[in-house]
């Protein structure tokens, strides 16, 4: 029984909705068969495949099932993360999507997943993005502070949803986490954040993020062991649409 994790698949089966930017890349050519053979041969049905996120172009349920449907036929338990494009999912509605499908699929927003004696939790999280000004030599000189405090705003809701699902874990016994976000925890100015400061307040062993795909954002956030904490980047294209495994 092994976990893994990956996420930003930006499925698009029926959506009309498309990226004209990822369909330009070469790795994002016929991503859906590299994924699904990758899972294919990587994965058991006693598997966990964590997804973090940005499932589908899909504006609606309605558009997302054939999506879904994917995600649901692929091997193993799933337990998926909101990312900042999944319109389809409400967060209010979360409950209402977990009776949906079960048990093919678990959708991770203010609760909790076991997965042995460790809890699975997480948010979308937020970080502020810019814009940020640079001079002549490519050095950030400033950034628009007013997106910044909208960023707060944001950062401070989701940090509540985290906290919920950190509770929930340990109202019922838990003491090991692994945390989920969809942004980066920190941002390319910072080395701590609040998502950073609650995992180690909780003492999670791994945070895993996605949401920084493209070259230049592979390398935007933590990577490797920050103080005591595994953090791992798993877009689907940094990880060339292989799930990364987390633990056996």
């Amino acid at each position: 029984m092994s976990l893994y994790a990956i996420g930003d698949l930006h499925l698009h089966f029926t959506s009309p909705l498309k990226a004209k930017a990822q369909m330009k890349e070469r790795v994002w050519k016929n991503h859906e068969e590299k994924f699904r053979k990758n899972c294919s041969s990587l994965l058991t049905e006693g598997d966990t495949l964590l997804l973090l996120g940005d499932h589908s172009w899909g504006r609606s349920l309605g558009e997302s099932e054939e999506d879904l449907r994917y995600i649901a036929a692929l091997p193993g338990r799933k337990i998926l993360l909101r990312g900042n494009h999944d319109m389809f999912w409400d967060a209010n509605k979360t409950a209402r999507l977990n009776e949906l499908y079960a048990p093919q699929l678990s959708f991770l927003q203010n609760n909790y997943f076991p997965y042995g004696d460790y809890a699975i939790v997480g948010t979308k999280g937020h970080t502020f993005e810019g814009p940020f000004y640079l001079d002549r030599n490519g050095r950030i000189i400033g950034w628009d502070e007013e997106a910044e405090a909208h960023s707060e705003k944001l950062i401070e809701r989701e940090l509540q949803r985290l906290r919920c699902s950190f509770e929930a874990a340990e109202k019922d016994g838990y003491r090991k986490f692994i945390m989920l976000l969809h942004y980066p925890p920190t941002n390319i100015l910072q080395r701590d954040s609040a998502f950073t400061r609650m995992a180690e307040e909780y003492g999670a062993e791994q945070v895993v993020y996605a949401h920084s795909h493209g070259e230049s954002r592979f390398h935007d956030s933590l990577e490797g062991e920050h103080n005591g904490i595994l953090y791992h980047l798993v877009s689907g294209d940094y990880r060339k649409w292989v799930p990364l495994k987390l633990m056996d």
